[in-house]
């Protein structure tokens, strides 16, 4: 058996406060009891609801307030100000205590009746994580749709990850995968790729996607231009945060290669040509400066970035990796610490 937390990020969604905590206990307390259903469904101990509010301003804090006075299962967490979707996600996970964590939207798109499938999923396959897939979206066609479609499909490209749906909030997690994520920035875009940086044993789910009934949605198409600069980011994080002198070494050499070729061609039509050209009055001398340079700069960087990189993981004692588990070893300290 196990417990629950189920983390909700909420801006400005007072109309479906209401709503959405009586789907939650609809779609939950069914699951609460002695384990050993004959269905050999999934069963839970004990789950909470923690609503994070990120700034909200048309009474939503309030509301929650006087929500969690009447039912103890719910937790709220209030925010200063508007820090973003990210920061609010993180601050919830550091907040939830149960076993599995799992996150969804506060817009009452997601369907909380999708959770008990998504965690049994979890526990009858022994996975880390389970992403759901909106297979149905009911949004904007040209607003919404296919910018995430074309968004996904430029994800899977670049990160090598299969899932299909990158922007689906309604996923469940292993609390110790859900806390080692690196969420910052708006980075909640990119969980399942976070997650197998992680070495996360991941899949994919369809679940139910509902029509927006109150509220207004917070995205806008300017969206699409921080989701490539995030990508540009997870994708150096995914493969040479560890080593950031391949990310610049390569492209630095390259650079000083072209820049030979260019004074061989230089020399060359000085010398070699029944038409000489004069190598101060040639183009090519200039670029192949500028080429070397360049490639210098690449490479000195590639060198910071190695000794950055080796200053945060030692001053930290934070090592490269992440273990899944250990067998026979004393539990010492610096195991502990390890895993």
């Amino acid at each position: 058996m196990l417990t629950l937390s189920v983390v909700i990020p909420i801006k400005d969604e007072l109309d479906n406060l209401r709503p959405l905590q009586r789907a939650l206990h609809a779609a939950l307390d069914p699951l609460l009891g002695p384990s050993g259903s004959s269905d050999g469904s999934i069963r839970l101990r004990d789950y909470e609801m923690v609503l994070v509010d990120d700034g909200s301003t048309d009474g939503s804090s309030e509301l929650l307030e006087e929500l969690a006075r009447q039912d103890s299962r719910l937790k709220v967490v209030i925010l200063r100000r508007n820090y973003g979707q990210t920061p609010a996600l993180r601050a919830g996970i550091d907040m939830a205590v149960g076993e599995v964590i799992a996150t969804m939207d506060g817009d009452l798109q997601n369907d909380p009746a999708d959770l008990p499938m998504l965690l049994n999923e979890l526990q009858t396959k022994r996975l880390d994580a389970v992403f759901g897939r909106r297979l149905k979206r009911q949004d904007k066609l040209f607003i919404r749709k296919l910018p995430s479609l074309a968004g996904n499909w430029l994800i899977r490209q670049v990160t090598g990850v299969s899932i299909k749906d990158m922007g689906c909030t309604l996923r469940v997690m292993r609390r110790d995968l859900a806390q080692s994520l690196p969420l910052y920035g708006e980075l909640h875009r990119f969980v399942p790729v976070l997650a197998l940086m992680q070495g996360a044993r991941i899949t994919q789910l369809d679940v139910h996607h509902h029509p927006r009934t109150a509220g207004k949605t917070k995205y806008t198409l300017s969206r699409t231009v921080r989701v490539l600069l995030d990508l540009i980011t997870v994708k150096f994080l995914h493969s040479y945060v560890t080593r950031p002198m391949h990310a610049l070494g390569v492209p630095g050499l390259m650079a000083m290669f072209l820049g030979l070729l260019s004074f061989v061609a230089t020399v060359w039509m000085k010398y070699g040509s029944s038409n000489p050209v004069l190598m101060t009055g040639n183009p090519l001398l200039h670029l192949g400066i500028m080429l070397e340079l360049v490639g210098f700069q690449f490479i000195s960087m590639g060198l910071l970035g190695e000794l950055l990189a080796r200053t945060y993981f030692e001053s930290q004692g934070k090592p490269a990796y992440v273990i899944r588990s250990t067998f026979n070893f004393e539990p010492t300290d610096q195991h502990r610490q390890a895993a």
